[in-house]
């Protein structure tokens, strides 16, 4: 086994349980980017995103931590072929001209015991927004490859017609077919690059 996973994988900072510094990169297979909506005013349909990259940078003050990541929209999978060939196209995701969308953190603070706040910027469909992710760690621990691995979990809600995603219908009943309200949930796995 290498010195890096007998080593200690984690440090504590002002009382919060931290990776060691360093650049960690998303192992897409074991990450998931899910997000959720309201359908018809009763119910939420959830889907995914399986095409996922980036890059976490953890310096020795975890405050000055940054998040890099980037989704392929052509990914989306919502478990029924239609809806996901509607939200790629022009009315939703239009990822013939928008291919990706991309996070880019701006600031890091604390959020209380194994918490954080990071601000960042989110563009997508060709509008950049700042976009507050709530990230706590999961833990720190070390693969049979000799690798270290970091697991995260973050989530966030914005408005999809803040990124020029309006289209809907209105239903007889009064209500639309997709709410405006999006949740974002994400489970991430993040490699030690040495």
């Amino acid at each position: 086994m290498s010195n890096l996973t007998t080593a200690p994988l984690t440090r504590t900072v002002d009382g919060n349980e931290v990776p060691n510094a360093g650049t960690y990169a998303i192992d897409a297979s074991h990450s998931e980017v899910g997000f959720s909506a309201r359908h018809l005013l009763v119910s939420k349909v959830k889907g995914r995103f399986s095409d996922v990259s980036g890059t976490i940078t953890i310096p020795e003050d975890p405050l000055a931590s940054s998040v890099e990541v980037s989704i392929g929209t052509a990914s989306v999978d919502t478990r029924d072929e239609q809806r996901d060939a509607h939200l790629r196209s022009p009315d939703f995701f239009d990822v013939d001209q928008h291919p990706a969308m991309t996070y880019r953190s701006t600031k890091v603070s604390p959020a209380g015991k194994g918490r954080w706040l990071v601000e960042g910027d989110l563009s997508l469909h060709g509008v950049t927004r700042n976009v507050p992710l709530e990230i706590s760690l999961e833990g720190v621990a070390a693969d049979p490859w000799g690798g270290v691995r970091a697991g995260f979990s973050a989530r966030a809600e914005l408005d999809r017609e803040d990124f020029g995603l309006t289209w809907n219908q209105v239903l007889e009943t009064g209500g639309v077919v997709v709410g405006k309200k999006v949740t974002i949930e994400i489970e991430a796995e993040a490699v030690y690059q040495a």
